[in-house]
């Protein structure tokens, strides 16, 4: 099952997005408005990839839009995430951190 959990803090941190499942073509609607959400709101948002067990090329065509749109921070990339951002080099551009503690300091 995929769920999209966010976890927004009081403290003026950014909001944690945290995915669970797999994201393709067919269910990654949700995630995307939810991220859509919390940009109109907040300066960024850290994604905590650690839940993400399959992403496709959509799913990185949502993280790559929202790198360019919003101060995005990868937190604890699967190893499904890490590969497939390995693969096409966006591991030299992103911000990825290897908590979400880490990736929420400014």
């Amino acid at each position: 099952m995929t769920t999209h959990e966010p976890r927004r803090s009081s403290t003026g941190k950014l909001p944690v997005i945290a995915p669970v499942g797999e994201f393709d073509i067919d269910n990654l609607a949700p995630l995307e408005a939810e991220i859509e959400t919390v940009i109109a709101t907040h300066p960024g948002l850290v994604l905590d990839a650690s839940g993400i067990r399959f992403a496709d090329s959509m799913f990185l065509r949502l993280v790559l839009a929202t790198h360019q749109r919003t101060d995005l921070r990868i937190a604890a990339p699967s190893s499904t995430v890490t590969r497939l951002f390995g693969v096409v080099g966006a591991d030299t551009f992103l911000h990825i951190h290897p908590t979400v503690d880490a990736a929420r300091t400014p």
